[in-house]
């Protein structure tokens, strides 16, 4: 295969990594346990975004992608008045469609702004449909999206963008529970493993995480959650760590800018 536009334009490949729910409490607390967020933190840069938007990860993923707040693209939910969105409702451009179209190549895999989890320019069908709560099952869905990363990174488009969303639900159904750390630990590993593949990385989250207080602000719960007892809640504090990147990332928005600077660079 020849180069890439990216690589025939002097740049470099992007790659994003997406980790839904992932917070900087438990990722600080536990630095010793995981060596490689503790490695890309030290060589890049990190800070805790702050939102100016609901935490809600249909919103959030959303804004991130398209450069736009909530109030111009209009994507409030993964479901309104009844209907399941799509694609096809949002009336903004994604960063992906805004560069495939100056000649980049672009691939988004997994990006959980509706459900099931849209892909761009590749085929990925998650367990249940993105839906799955048992751990076996997120711990299988998570071995299978590492494993289609693998298969696209054989052949890197110039952008790259992943998000795994599994350490969310873990998170709402265990927070507080020795398997919290445990996802992280394998959360650890995914990183380590993708930063081999680049130089310019952007690992983040749609929103940090905290305790559920009954009656509490929030409320946020994962698509498909039934009676189960839920134990963790979103907090508007997302996680920010970049590697060779210049451009300032100061709010979920500026992500889009990011890369489009980053890929043009």
């Amino acid at each position: 295969n020849g180069p890439t536009s990216a690589q025939v334009l002097g740049g470099e490949i992007v790659l994003i990594i997406g980790i839904d729910g992932a917070t900087f409490k438990i990722i600080k607390k536990h630095l010793k346990a995981l060596p490689n967020f503790e490695r890309l933190m030290a060589e890049g840069s990190h800070r805790s975004l702050k939102l100016d938007m609901k935490p809600l990860s249909a919103v959030v993923w959303c804004s991130m992608f398209t450069g736009k707040p909530p109030e111009e693209h209009g994507h409030w939910d993964f479901v309104v008045d009844g209907k399941l969105q799509s694609r096809r409702d949002i009336e903004a451009d994604f960063i992906w469609e805004r560069l495939e179209a100056e000649g980049y190549e672009v691939k988004a895999l997994n990006i959980p702004f509706v459900y099931p989890p849209y892909n761009y320019n590749c085929e990925h069908t998650p367990l249940n449909f993105g839906l799955s709560l048992e751990l076996d099952e997120l711990e299988e869905d998570r071995k299978q999206l590492l494993a289609k990363c693998r298969e696209i990174l054989q052949n890197p488009p110039d952008l790259f963008i992943v998000v795994f969303d599994q350490l969310d639900k873990v998170q709402h159904f265990h927070w507080g529970e020795p398997v919290v750390l445990e996802w992280y630990e394998r959360m650890d590993q995914v990183v380590g493993e993708l930063a081999e593949y680049d130089e310019k990385m952007i690992i983040l989250s749609d929103h940090g995480f905290r305790e559920r207080v009954e009656g509490g602000e929030g409320g946020y719960a994962p698509p498909g959650a039934g009676p189960k007892q839920l134990k963790g809640d979103h907090d508007d504090e997302a996680i920010l760590i970049t590697r060779n990147v210049r451009y300032p990332i100061r709010r979920i928005t500026d992500v889009y800018y990011a890369i489009q600077e980053e890929i043009r660079r």
